[in-house]
């Protein structure tokens, strides 16, 4: 909608949090005016205290609902407000605030009534927050982690690498009790820690991240020589983002897939999703599923359980915002056996034995909140999420994600401007039912 997005810092902000128990603390060095034997009541929090950050968003909170904020139930960092026919949001991390608004005079006004309530740094439009670098134009918004993969290249030691075409080599098998064990084991949980926040942005190396996460209690070589492989991958790829175009059509789409026993220790499968709106990535994961799956069959329709419950957490959310979405949402499946048995209830006898929290799927389906849908494996989006690919196929996938280079957008913008009839290529390709 083209609404500017503004940051805000509040300063000292756990300081303005009352506390709710009784507190004391002894007179701290230098201070001389408090008699002998006595202690200090503390009426407000201090940094370092358990409650300080409980407290601080009490009062936030207060201040906002006195302005007629409504805190949203589906995700409770999210404010919204409506009068008038115009909407405000407030979106809190701790002590940062992102405000978006129809009305900029409104916006000034909060920015005055929050910095005399409690102080506040005004950053003005969100250009970098919490690592993730946003660029916005009239054509959409790009959000990458530029800085943040200089800083774990900087951290490796592989500024000047090699890189390589794919986050995860095909034919690897890392195992927990083959290789030399680290002498440095911190050093790989700082390393898989660092990919896993850069997961916000790069949906290309959930799968690789998902794989790395399982070894951070015993790292061996092997392992470590697997994350520099994924930081290799991001030599090659230090700009890349995901591209959110203001002219998307706001229509949820959900692809699922499961990779059958994957798991060489568990024999557990693995679940990945991806959820789009319109024509852009707002949420995926790959994750292990928490039982063992008898069939492959099972493990997808497991894995279509999750990525409904995602679809009905986004769709209350949008609802909170005040934005419809057309019902059924289609939600894409590449294993005709799990779409059977979602849409067809007398496949009991196989079935008895799921849990009935599987069903979770039939019961949406049968209320028209989400349809199902057959897609080829090929054209499955969510794979990438699930197993490590070919160079073509990851490189495939990575664009129906609406993964794009930084340096491409920026590009396109330039060329656009002083050649207004040049089409150039779409950032990304939007994979449909045919």
């Amino acid at each position: 909608m083209n609404w500017k997005l503004h940051q805000l810092d509040i300063n000292n902000a756990f300081l303005h949090g009352y506390l709710d128990e009784e507190v004391y603390l002894k007179p701290p060095k230098g201070y001389n005016k408090a008699p002998d034997r006595k202690v200090c009541k503390l009426r407000r929090a201090l940094y370092g205290l358990k409650q300080a950050s409980r407290q601080w968003n009490i009062e936030l909170t207060k201040f906002l609902k006195k302005r007629s904020f409504s805190q949203s139930f589906r995700d409770y960092s999210m404010f919204c407000r409506e009068q008038n026919g115009k909407m405000c949001i407030v979106l809190v991390y701790v002590d940062d605030l992102l405000i978006t608004e129809n009305d900029e005079e409104y916006i000034q006004r909060l920015k005055i009534e929050l910095d005399r309530e409690f102080t506040v740094k005004d950053l003005g439009e969100m250009r970098y927050f919490l690592g993730l670098e946003v660029s916005r134009t009239e054509k959409g918004t790009l959000l990458n982690q530029r800085k943040y993969v200089s800083d774990i290249l900087q951290f490796t030691g592989l500024l000047k690498c090699k890189p390589v075409s794919c986050p995860f080599p095909k034919k690897i098998k890392l195992s927990t009790d083959e290789g030399e064990l680290m002498s440095d084991p911190e050093r790989y949980r700082s390393l898989v820690g660092k990919l896993l926040y850069l997961n916000l942005t790069r949906a290309d190396i959930s799968f690789s991240v998902q794989q790395l996460s399982q070894f951070m209690a015993c790292p061996r070589m092997p392992h470590w020589e697997a994350t520099l492989h994924v930081v290799k991958y991001l030599k090659g790829t230090p700009d890349f983002g995901l591209f959110y175009p203001s002219n998307s059509k706001l229509e949820l789409v959900a692809y699922c897939d499961a990779d059958g026993g994957a798991c060489p220790f568990s024999a557990r499968s693995l679940t990945g999703y991806c959820v789009f709106l319109g024509g852009s990535l707002i949420s995926w994961k790959t994750k292990k599923q928490k039982t063992i799956s008898k069939s492959s069959c099972e493990a997808e329709y497991r894995c279509m359980c999750h990525t409904t419950s995602e679809t009905v957490w986004i769709d209350g959310v949008l609802e909170n915002l005040h934005i419809t979405i057309n019902r059924p949402i289609p939600l894409y499946c590449d294993n005709k056996s799990a779409l059977h048995i979602a849409a067809n209830p007398i496949f009991h006898e196989r079935t008895k034995h799921l849990d009935k929290d599987c069903h979770y799927v039939r019961e949406h389906l049968e209320a028209g909140f989400i349809s199902t849908a057959f897609v080829r494996s090929s054209l499955q989006i969510a794979d990438i999420m699930t197993k490590s690919l070919t160079d073509q196929q990851h490189k495939f996938l990575c664009g129906n994600l609406g993964l794009v280079s930084h340096m491409q957008v920026q590009l396109e913008e330039g060329v656009k401007k002083f050649a207004p009839n040049f089409k150039a290529k779409p950032a990304y390709l939007q994979i449909t039912s045919d």
